[in-house]
């Protein structure tokens, strides 16, 4: 494991970053604010959401065509997530690992301030396979949690809960990075996490709504902001155990998150609900080398983006 701290140049900031990577928490926190009415979460722009996408695309593109762990283009996109999280006021720390006999990187990213007894964590994996850029798997999850973090360094939300956000690595050899952090924690620390959100595959090109059904709290808050839209949901169930909730739910976490679909085709009740092709698969792009920049649906991506940083600032307040 090794630390790499930047953005904020105090002894302070070293101290607590090096706290939070042996601790898992920072200490010294700001109190919570006084007690009030619940923060608003904002509307992040899909622009924004894409042009994340646009850079992880031509990071791909310089970098052999793909993301992928222990690759060049792999290494590039988390630099490209911590200088954006580091110029916005984050404390990031790179988690380092080995899988396969590659190096592998983790990126925590903790926003200064709240209870730091209760954690929320919003996550996403930052990896694609070898064969492709992974532009939605998982170019989606990890650009919607960037700028729902970006959100809240320009809004000065400060709420209640400490807020980490987290990418990781070689999700797809088998939720490596996700469980090396888990597994890393002390007990203490795990149950510091009051919840996790998982953010795989959210602009799926024929696309479905999915929600967890993991924990009841954190899916009813999902499945409130949809039905505030008008968009009804199902139960997630093609990639259950398959992403990088399951680590965290292994270790008694309480997780939910969201997800678009992947090979499994949509069928014509799924049409009636959102509309699509039947017996097509949610993403026929899925694990292969046209998941670009085109094989992405913007109003998926922008509505779950959305749904993120509803639960993020419910969650949290």
């Amino acid at each position: 494991m090794k630390l790499s701290v930047s953005g904020r140049t105090s002894a302070a900031a070293v101290v607590a970053a090096v706290t939070l990577l042996t601790t898992g928490s920072i200490a010294g926190a700001a109190p919570a604010p006084a007690q009030g009415a619940v923060a608003v979460a904002p509307d992040l722009p899909v622009a924004n959401v894409k042009a994340h996408l646009t850079q992880f695309q031509s990071i791909a593109t310089a970098n052999g065509g793909n993301r992928a762990h222990g690759r060049a283009g792999y290494k590039a996109s988390l630099d490209y997530v911590k200088a954006k999280l580091d110029a916005a006021g984050f404390t990031t720390t790179v988690q380092q690992f080995t899988a396969s006999g590659r190096t592998g990187y983790n990126l925590i990213a903790d926003w200064p301030g709240g209870d730091a007894n209760q954690v929320v964590m919003a996550g996403s994996h930052l990896d694609s396979v070898s064969s492709g850029a992974g532009i939605n798997d998982n170019g989606t999850g990890s650009a919607a949690v960037l700028e729902a973090a970006l959100a809240v360094a320009r809004t000065g939300y400060q709420p209640t809960k400490h807020l980490r956000f987290a990418w990781w690595g070689a999700e797809e050899l088998g939720l490596v990075g996700s469980r090396y952090y888990v597994n890393n924690l002390s007990a203490a620390n795990r149950a510091r996490i009051s919840g996790y959100l998982n953010f795989d595959m959210i602009g799926s090109p024929n696309p479905g709504y999915f929600v967890y059904d993991d924990d009841p709290a954190i899916e009813k808050t999902f499945k409130d902001y949809f039905a505030g839209i008008g968009v009804p949901t199902e139960i997630e169930t093609e990639g259950d155990g398959r992403s990088d909730h399951a680590p965290f739910k292994s270790a008694g976490v309480p997780v939910g998150g969201l997800f678009t679909g992947a090979s499994r085709a949509k069928t014509a009740a799924q049409v009636t609900k959102w509309g699509g092709t039947a017996g097509q698969a949610f993403d026929r792009c899925y694990h292969s080398s046209c998941d670009t920049v085109s094989n992405v649906n913007d109003t998926a991506l922008d509505r779950n983006a959305d749904a993120l940083a509803y639960a993020v600032w419910n969650l949290s307040d």
